[in-house]
């Protein structure tokens, strides 16, 4: 019984859109043809600059309209927050973002605004400019950032014998009728974002201290699909056990592996190292766990109950055309 289960839920995992939608930027690296021996690498949560003794961090998050629409306040405070949550994922400290707005009134692009606003309040990031179109015919939004790392965290450098660990905020609540796993909105101002800041800065202290070199953001691809998109661009294989995942008791196991959390990360780290990064995470509330090791085998397995399948192979079919 359990093998049929397991079956059908990695089916509908695999089959579902917004890990289709990664599959999607293979497309775009075909056109683009990016030379992962450059000093810039393609793939990662954010684009990582040399410069001076660290790097600057640029990435970009676009909404579409009817996310916009349904939620004009919140499409805008996710703005900031789904942008800073990649500069942490990298290693980083956000220093600005800016936005590009397109709006049919001025009313719906002052609520977007109002949101963009109490983000940037919320994590400590200015606004410090971008584009507004309130005459358009549609309403969406995309906002850009910049950070700073002085040593990254990125998707290329899981190694094999390393353990996966994962890290994520279970203060939260559903956002219906979105995936999403909100554990921010309801901290937004000064308060709650001193907590909320100093949750992501736990990242850049990780990498600073030399206890992980590979991480990535959990994305709407969900847990195996962010985890797939890390062994790809490391080369590696994992093994996944699912009920070692952190889950909040109202979370069934199907929506939660593909919840989108407004705070989750991936990290890999030595064995040996494993404690002392959960350790960090705990110290503030947050959960985390040993998930799972990264092997050679490109493959992304997943146990649950003692059954055991394949969820990807990727040396039979990439996922986005990152490989290390």
């Amino acid at each position: 019984m359990m093998a049929h289960v397991l079956t059908s839920l990695l089916h509908t995992l695999r089959n579902a859109r917004a890990l289709a939608g990664k599959q999607d930027i293979a497309q775009a690296a075909a056109i683009l043809k990016p030379d992962n021996s450059a000093a810039i690498r393609l793939g990662d949560d954010c684009a990582a600059i040399p410069d001076g003794d660290g790097y600057l961090l640029l990435a970009s998050e676009g909404f579409q309209d009817s996310f916009v629409r349904a939620m004009p306040w919140f499409a805008g405070y996710c703005g900031v927050m789904v942008n800073v949550s990649d500069i942490a994922a990298m290693g980083g400290r956000p220093v600005a973002v800016v936005d590009a707005l397109w709006s049919d009134t001025s009313e719906a692009a002052a609520s977007i605004l109002t949101g963009l606003h109490d983000g940037a309040r919320t994590y400590g990031v200015p606004v410090v400019g971008g584009h507004t179109n309130m005459r358009s015919t549609h309403n969406s939004l995309s906002v850009a950032i910049l950070g700073r790392a002085r040593r990254l965290l990125t998707s290329f450098d899981a190694r094999p014998g390393e353990v996966l660990i994962a890290a994520i905020d279970l203060r939260g609540r559903w956002h219906d009728p979105h995936p999403f796993w909100d554990a921010s909105s309801a901290l937004c101002g000064p308060e709650g974002g001193t907590r909320l800041q100093e949750d992501l800065g736990l990242l850049p202290r990780i990498a600073e201290d030399g206890l992980s070199r590979a991480a990535k953001d959990i994305s709407m691809a969900g847990v195996l699909g962010t985890a797939l998109m890390l062994a790809e661009c490391s080369g590696v294989g994992m093994t996944i056990t699912l009920e070692n995942i952190p889950r909040p008791e109202c979370a069934p196991m199907e929506r939660w592996l593909s919840a989108f959390p407004s705070y989750g990360y991936l990290l890999t780290t030595h064995p040996e190292d494993a404690a002392a990064v959960m350790a960090r995470f705990h110290g503030r509330g947050i959960a985390a766990a040993v998930i799972g090791q990264c092997n050679g085998s490109q493959r992304l397995d997943v146990t649950w109950n003692d059954r055991t399948e394949t969820f990807w192979d990727l040396a039979q079919t990439p996922l986005m055309g990152f490989a290390r």
